[in-house]
């Protein structure tokens, strides 16, 4: 049973530091045809929000809905980022209470 614990302590380790390694990354994702652009990192943290200016001055309500929709797409993009690079260290096997 010690084993086991162990085991489990050196797998929470190595997943923790692929976490850590891997915060940083980023992601960008796109809406509005590639006038709005959000990034983040894999840590789920909003690094930039770009806004094509034409855009931005001629339909604002397009503009935010377009930056929100970013947003989320790069969010959704970053979680299933950081998923994979936990699946590296687990080898795909989803443990409980881990990760």
């Amino acid at each position: 049973m010690n084993e086991l614990m162990r085991q489990a302590a050196r797998m929470q380790r190595k997943i923790d530091q692929a976490k850590e390694a891997a915060r940083d990354k980023e992601i960008v994702a796109e809406s509005a045809g590639g006038k709005v652009k959000a990034t983040v990192t894999y840590a789920r943290r909003v690094v930039r929000i770009e806004i094509d200016p034409e855009l931005l001055a001629s339909e604002v309500e397009l503009a935010l809905d377009g930056a929100c929709a970013a947003l989320n797409s790069a969010l959704e993009q970053a979680d299933k980022a950081m998923e994979a690079e936990v699946e590296k260290v687990t080898g795909g096997v989803k443990i409980p209470g881990m990760g």
